[in-house]
């Protein structure tokens, strides 16, 4: 399993392995990708920049462009549809061993497809990856063992000590910026596509 790449199926994984080489050209790294919606259906990107510090309005633009170039060319989804890029945000999903292992110490949710020791729902202390599961620190004291598979859903929640490491992460991106590039902004593209 690649810690780089979020673990996804279907269509999103079809996605990641279109796009995922022109981010990383352009340093940046996906996050997660979903596809919402049927008849005309929005496809939204969480991005990170390679050298781990938050991307901004201007790089959720540049991706967009980039990516939605791609995507013309390629024609993966049927008819209309929308683009939409975002950074991860601060409470951000953990869709990557590297996200466990970055985040380790910090708060988080996870919610497993299949029950372990009878439950679906985790919360705790993250713990790091092996690459093959992340790991948490219960309320009680246990170790949860979650393999990365598995995981439906799996998210940072939001404390004192996250936001300033994520504030510590932002300031070398943020220099020189305005107010309207705060981490998590989302910028739709309003492409529609055919």
């Amino acid at each position: 399993m690649d810690a780089d790449l979020p673990i996804h199926s279907g269509l999103e994984s079809r996605l990641v392995a279109l796009i995922a080489p022109t981010l990383d050209d352009l340093g940046y790294e996906i996050v997660r990708v979903a596809v919402l919606g049927r008849e005309s259906p929005t496809v939204q990107i969480m991005a990170d920049r390679k050298d781990g510090t938050l991307i901004n309005v201007d790089d959720c633009e540049r991706i967009s462009h980039a990516v939605g170039a791609v995507l013309d060319v390629e024609d993966p989804i049927p008819g209309v549809w929308t683009l939409e890029v975002s950074s991860a945000g601060i409470d951000r999903p953990l869709t990557r061993a590297k996200d466990w292992n970055r985040f380790a110490g910090h708060q988080a949710k996870a919610e497993v497809l299949v029950p372990i020791d009878g439950r679906r729902r985790f919360s705790g202390v993250v713990l790091g990856s092996d690459g093959e599961t992340g790991r948490l620190r219960l309320d009680d004291g246990t170790e949860a063992v979650l393999p990365l598979v598995e995981i439906r859903r799996a998210r940072l929640v939001l404390t004192d000590a996250l936001i300033e490491a994520s504030a510590q992460m932002a300031r070398p991106a943020d220099e020189g910026e305005n107010e309207k590039s705060k981490v998590g902004e989302e910028k739709p593209t309003g492409r529609k596509l055919h």
